[in-house]
């Protein structure tokens, strides 16, 4: 029933039915998506002296930013910030996402003592199927839940792909699990099982070990490519952005 619903609320009208929304839409929630969603997964190593709330803090504040700026293009998404790292999912419009690279790649050139220390952009997609997240919140993990360690291998052995896929996955069934439970953002999550499922299978030292990875891109390398030209090779028949990284 969900996916036919999600079928319909993207189907193209010519009549007015597909821009009036009723009350009940507005009730129930069910307000029809009006943007080419995007995800974008970040991760970021904090400094030694970094202040957890702070960095949430300012991330609610540019939130609030963006949603004023972009009233249409409703952001949601976790920023889970471990005691060394963090791990941010933004999901709405090209545009807001941008503006959050862009706002990454600002606070890295910031002199020494800012929130961050450096980031890569782990995976971004375009138009997929659902949302992950409800809403955007962050959590502040312990040091204790922060540090858990993946038992069963070394992740520095691991390849890139396979840490983003352990990632990925962790993700989708962090969603789908949270969706279930019906959790209340807030503090209380923090010691959902949700969320120590989840650190369970991506620690910080597997965040940690993907920061150090060459193959995952900076803020400002993604930027470049999506400013650079497109070269076209017609013997192969490819499409590649000059001066693209390999990434997964």
């Amino acid at each position: 029933m969900a996916s036919s619903q999600k079928i319909k609320s993207f189907s193209w009208r010519n009549d007015d039915e597909e821009s009036r929304m009723t009350m009940f839409d507005v009730c129930h929630g069910e307000v029809r998506e009006k943007i080419v969603l995007q995800r974008l997964i970040v991760i970021a190593r904090l400094p030694p002296d970094a202040d957890p709330t702070e960095l949430g803090a300012y991330y609610e504040k540019l939130n609030f930013q963006l949603s004023k700026q972009y009233i249409w293009d409703h952001m949601t998404g976790l920023l889970l910030i471990y005691p060394s790292c963090l791990l941010h999912v933004v999901e709405s419009s090209r545009e807001v996402l941008v503006s959050v690279l862009k706002d990454l790649k600002d606070m890295q050139q910031q002199p020494a003592g800012t929130l961050l220390e450096a980031a890569k952009v782990v995976f971004m997609t375009h138009n997929p199927p659902n949302r992950l997240f409800q809403q955007w919140s962050y959590k502040v993990l312990s040091a204790d839940l922060g540090t858990e360690v993946t038992k069963g291998h070394d992740e520095e052995d691991e390849h890139t792909e396979t840490l983003v896929c352990t990632v990925l996955s962790a993700l989708q069934n962090l969603g789908e699990r949270l969706k279930i439970s019906k959790a209340v953002p807030g503090s209380g999550l923090e010691k959902s099982p949700e969320v120590s499922q989840f650190v369970e299978n991506v620690s910080q030292d597997v965040v940690n070990n993907l920061l150090a990875r060459e193959e995952l891109m900076t803020p400002q390398q993604h930027l470049q490519m999506f400013n650079s030209p497109l070269n076209i090779s017609m013997d192969f028949g490819q499409v590649m952005r000059s001066g693209c990284l390999t990434t997964v």
